[in-house]
């Protein structure tokens, strides 16, 4: 019994030792005085400028909810999405805002908070879609056709799910890659979300290509920020803010300028998302 009894007390202090590592880690980041997160260089999610300066729907909302808990800045990393969640678990990244779906692999991996960002699947195609491409499973069926989309993003699994043979999706590193790869014939449709590609084509100023939007089977998404699965405390400070600006309307001024809905993301939660 006695035996029963240490090993039962020494749990209870494992436990409160974790817990305490969790409440400490708000603590950390306030004396760094910044939070380091993961991000794309995905407008309109997220953003470097030319001078360095991080911007974009994601960032902002991490960097006012970091603000408000004490942390005064963050440091942000551009990482492709299938490095994220790897790069975070390793402590390189104190946090992940960088447009990362829910999705139950994921919930599985990281702590989400609740959703900030919704959007739909779209394709970047020649003008007037020659190939007429309306689906993931459209390009399965063609057999020379080959589509571009980010390493370990959702649009990646979504075209190997629908059957596009690995050999015919082809990584692409960013935007402006996957662009130039459409532009030049090295591809046939480049994917990702509705608010990201119509972003690229105005900036490209190029009118020989256009936006298909939305994939049809493809679903909505929404991200959250990302956190270690053991840092559950700050992810819950986090979420307190989160929702205290969705009440008091913050939340919209800050992410519906870049296009995306407040009402959206405010519409559903972890919960669901989570269960897919």
């Amino acid at each position: 019994m006695k035996t029963i009894g240490w090993i039962a007390a020494a749990g209870i202090a494992v436990a409160a030792l974790a817990q305490s590592a969790n409440a400490a880690d708000l603590e950390q980041l306030k004396e760094q005085g910044f939070a380091r997160v993961a991000i794309a260089n995905e407008p309109p999610y997220t953003a470097v400028g030319a001078d360095g300066k991080v911007s974009g729907a994601a960032p902002d909302i991490a960097r006012e909810v970091f603000k408000r808990l004490g942390v005064p800045e963050i440091v942000a990393s551009v990482s492709e999405y299938g490095a994220m969640i790897p790069g975070l678990q390793a402590r390189r990244f104190d946090a992940v805002t960088a447009g990362l779906f829910m999705k139950p692999e994921r919930c599985a991996a990281v702590a989400y908070s609740e959703p900030i960002l919704c959007d739909a699947e779209a394709f970047l195609v020649k003008k007037g879609n020659p190939k007429g491409f309306k689906s993931f499973a459209d390009i399965a069926k063609d057999e020379s056709a080959k589509i571009g989309a980010p390493g370990g993003g959702t649009e990646e699994k979504l075209a190997l799910e629908a059957g596009v043979p690995r050999s015919r999706v082809i990584v692409v590193p960013d935007g402006q890659s996957g662009l130039k790869m459409l532009q030049d014939g090295r591809i046939d449709v480049y994917s990702l979300p509705v608010l990201s590609l119509n972003d690229l084509k105005k900036k490209s100023g190029d009118d020989t290509i256009e936006v298909m939007a939305p994939v049809e089977g493809a679903p909505v998404y929404c991200d959250g920020t990302a956190f270690r699965k053991q840092d559950t405390a700050l992810r819950d400070a986090y979420d307190k803010v989160l929702a205290e600006m969705k009440e008091s309307g913050e939340f919209a001024k800050i992410i519906e300028p870049y296009g995306f809905s407040a009402a959206a993301a405010m519409s559903t939660s972890r919960e669901k998302l989570c269960k897919g």
